[in-house]
């Protein structure tokens, strides 16, 4: 349990849809029963970068969290940063030596150097079971994506990390206070690999959940949800409405994140419509994730709850 929490962290990885610009406008939009200390349990079933877990966990007072996600390597280094973020620390230190000694052309060798061994690896990782061979996997996961164009974490249809590298010329590629701090932040959560379509939390009255699902494109062009191998489709919004739904009846706390189809058509009420009875906001956000840097422009991001804030 986290009390009266002076610990602060950040995201210690960068991820599409990372929530890391609009968490200070979540705080007016939280609901007021965690700003009174009435909310126990903190729950994501779309962990990603994890920045609202951060925000929450560094700022209120929570007895425990339960974080999920779908992607194997993310499970995996979050649970080596609540466990072992000494000995990974001593691994990324290696590798941000030896990196940000090499000239450019270097580091583009050595970066894919390091990708050709993280993905030959990957078929030798038990994913289920916990093992010092974590650490350096996770180590690599964090290096890959911090020094990866544009920090995309992408993987093809076979599952194999396949983003390029980047061109940075000093890459913050850890912070020692940051990762300790999430360590203890973390310290207080049950980190589940799992589908959103098995969050089944057994405790509802007094949660918060938060959801971030991967995006509905908002464009014909835009789709990225290569987290993992397969897709999130309509049909997956759908399933998550109907859960979402669910937890409502439960007595929940429920706030949810999604692009705005009215970006790219204003008569779009796609999920006006599926999120029919709750209360929607649209917020402005800078689109960050595109290959030519003047279509990063600012669109419309909803946020749903199933409460009332004034």
């Amino acid at each position: 349990m986290i009390e009266n929490p002076v610990i602060k962290a950040k995201p210690f990885l960068k991820w599409v849809g990372g929530k890391g610009q609009l968490v200070p406008r979540f705080t007016s939009i939280y609901p007021a029963e965690l700003l009174r200390g009435q909310i126990r349990y903190y729950f994501e079933p779309f962990l990603g970068g994890g920045a609202v877990f951060f925000d929450v966990a560094s700022n209120f007072e929570i007895k425990a969290a339960m974080l999920y996600d779908i992607n194997d390597e993310l499970i995996l280094t979050y649970r080596v940063v609540q466990r072992n973020a000494g000995k990974l620390m001593e691994i990324l230190s290696g590798y941000r030596t030896a990196y940000l000694n090499l000239s450019p052309d270097r580091r583009r060798e050595y970066f894919y150097q390091v990708r050709s061994d993280f993905n030959l690896d990957r078929i030798n990782t038990d994913y289920k079971r916990y093992s010092e061979s974590w650490i350096r996997r996770a180590a690599q996961v964090i290096f890959l994506n911090k020094t990866c164009y544009n920090g995309l974490f992408r993987v093809n249809s076979k599952g194999s990390f396949n983003s390029p590298a980047g061109d940075y010329k000093n890459p913050q590629i850890f912070s020692e206070d940051n990762l300790l701090n999430a360590a203890k932040l973390l310290s207080c959560a049950e980190i589940v690999k799992a589908d959103f379509k098995d969050f089944n939390p057994a405790i509802v009255e007094g949660s918060f959940i938060y959801f971030d699902p991967p995006y509905r494109p908002i464009s014909r062009t835009a789709y990225f949800t290569s987290y993992v191998k397969d897709e999130f489709t309509d049909k997956d919004q759908y399933i998550l409405a109907g859960l979402y739904r669910k937890l409502d009846k439960r007595g929940a706390k429920l706030m949810l994140s999604n692009s705005d189809p009215r970006n790219i058509d204003p008569e779009d009420n796609y999920f006006d419509l599926l999120y029919k009875g709750y209360y929607i906001r649209r917020l402005p956000a800078r689109r960050l994730v595109n290959s030519a840097v003047t279509k990063r422009g600012v669109v419309n991001e909803l946020v749903i709850t199933n409460y009332k804030v004034a």
